[in-house]
């Protein structure tokens, strides 16, 4: 198959070389950086000020969850377009509409006076950050050559990527308890005007030239809505139960949608996702590895900051600070993850990587009802904190290996979705787990605290798991050096 691939090679598209290096190149990855910070600041920062916002916008209990699927369903179901849109329309131009969308929807998500109004904002900020996201990964895959370089900016975007969670957490805590909830989505508020400041100044205009600029709506409308109902469905299952009609219901129709697009993308003379970028042997791979990374990394948050609060009686802002040791350990070792990744290629430190967070997911399996920092928590948190950067870089990196500036965005939309998609599947999959075997423990009269730890621990049974079947598909499927052959014109 792939001799076959190798056999029938496309024409040679524009990349970036040596000669057309951009000296304002790392300014405009801060700038993008930045940016993509915030979105995934948002994906974990709410956790902690729940309560909070449930007290003061009088939410129903069964409508909190709201708060964190509307920006999940908006944000996953739109990635892809936003990177397809950055390629055609101009990858700067995407990026600033996009900076602008979710500075606005912060402001207003900060503002909000009802329930109602905060999960609008909310679904306003997921269509910001599909947009954002896409666009500043496809902008620095077209602003760094191919290798070192960079595999460096890689490194620094994965290390935002796997330490957002993290420090969305921290902040989300300190926040919280100092300023109140409304600061969560007021601080995205300057960063957004300083990026939407720079970015004509430090980022170059990129888009494909020569390209049929159709607009692929029925394409876009089809995997927007199959994204949609999959992370509706995911989100929801740990309440409708995995079996009942109406999971099966969405979760079939966004199949069927799935089948749809496929069939549209085939025939269509301008196509959303041309499926030609699917001839890069590491790409379908590594986007599977990413969506079980991302399952694994953002469902152990979740679940961690629920057991050091609802168990342990931590305050928002205890259980921000316990995640710095995560935190800081990624930003530390991303560099070394980039650099051995530059050197050693992608597949040992990806292996590293899942095999040390599966060590962390074993390790959380364990945890007592009395847990303590030091001698519970900690080791675990360190381990992740290696784990991450060592996961989230060389995937990233292998996702964008060989894809040409034709498919940038696409390829960027491609990877941010499967991660995405990832850790709301991952999220509703822990939920149900913990939330059955808490319920079985208190019907058979255990106590709460233990009934919970029961519940939380058993929870991270499933992330080992999905970090095994990542690992498996290193090895099976990602070379050790992807070879950069770019594929991207028709």
């Amino acid at each position: 198959m792939e001799s076959a691939i190798r056999e029938a090679k496309p024409k040679a598209v524009h990349t970036v070389s040596e000669t057309e290096l951009d000296p304002r190149r790392f300014k405009a990855l801060a700038v993008v950086c930045a940016a993509f910070f915030m979105t995934i600041l948002d994906v974990a920062i709410v956790n902690v000020a729940l309560p909070s916002i449930a007290v003061d916008l009088q939410f129903a209990q069964e409508d909190l969850q709201w708060v964190i699927t509307a920006y999940a369903i908006s944000f996953g179901g739109l990635l892809l377009l936003g990177g397809r849109a950055a390629d055609l329309l101009g990858r700067r131009r995407v990026f600033i509409v996009g900076v602008v969308a979710f500075t606005a929807a912060s402001l207003v998500c900060g503002l909000a006076t009802s329930d109602t109004m905060l999960i609008a904002a909310r679904v306003a900020q997921g269509i910001g950050a599909a947009i954002i996201t896409p666009s500043a990964l496809s902008i620095i895959t077209t602003t760094f050559p191919e290798g070192k370089e960079r595999n460096l900016a890689l490194g620094v975007w994965g290390a935002i990527g796997g330490g957002g969670a993290a420090i969305g957490v921290l902040a989300g805590g300190i926040l919280t308890e100092s300023l109140g909830w409304e600061w969560i989505f007021y601080v995205n508020v300057p960063v957004g005007l300083i990026a939407l400041a720079l970015t004509p100044r430090f980022v170059r205009e990129s888009r494909v030239d020569g390209l049929a600029r159709s607009f692929d709506a029925a394409g876009a409308a089809a995997i927007a809505s199959c994204l949609a109902l999959l992370v509706y469905g995911i989100s929801q299952a740990p309440n409708e139960g995995w079996a009942s009609a109406r999971t099966i219901v969405v979760l079939g129709l966004s199949a069927a949608l799935l089948a749809l697009f496929v069939a549209i993308e085939s025939r269509v003379q301008a196509p959303l996702m041309p499926l030609r970028i699917f001839r890069l042997p590491s790409l379908a791979a590594a986007n599977a590895v990413g969506a079980l990374i991302g399952a694994t990394i953002f469902a152990n948050f979740f679940v961690l900051t629920l057991f050091v609060q609802q168990v342990l009686d931590y305050s928002a802002l205890r259980t921000g600070v316990t995640f710095v040791a995560t935190a800081g350990t990624a930003v530390v070792v991303a560099g070394v993850a980039q650099a051995m990744t530059t050197r050693v290629g992608v597949r040992p430190v990806l292996t590293v990587g899942l095999v040390l967070l599966g060590i962390g997911m074993l390790w959380y399996t364990r945890l007592p009802v009395d847990a303590s920092f030091p001698g519970d928590l900690l080791p675990g948190y360190l381990i992740v904190g290696f784990a991450i950067p060592c996961a989230f870089i060389p995937v990233s990196i292998a996702a964008l290996s060989g894809v040409g500036e034709n498919d940038a965005g696409l390829a960027s939309g491609l990877i941010n979705t499967s991660q995405q998609i990832g850790a709301a599947l991952g999220t509703a999959i822990v939920s149900s787990v913990f939330t059955t075997r808490i319920a079985n423990a208190l019907a058979d009269n255990v106590p709460p605290a233990q009934a919970l730890t029961d519940g939380f621990t058993l929870a991270f049974w499933p992330l080992l798991a999905m970090a095994a079947v990542a690992l498996a598909v290193v090895i099976a499927a990602i070379r050790t050096a992807p070879t950069p052959e770019p594929v991207g014109a028709d």
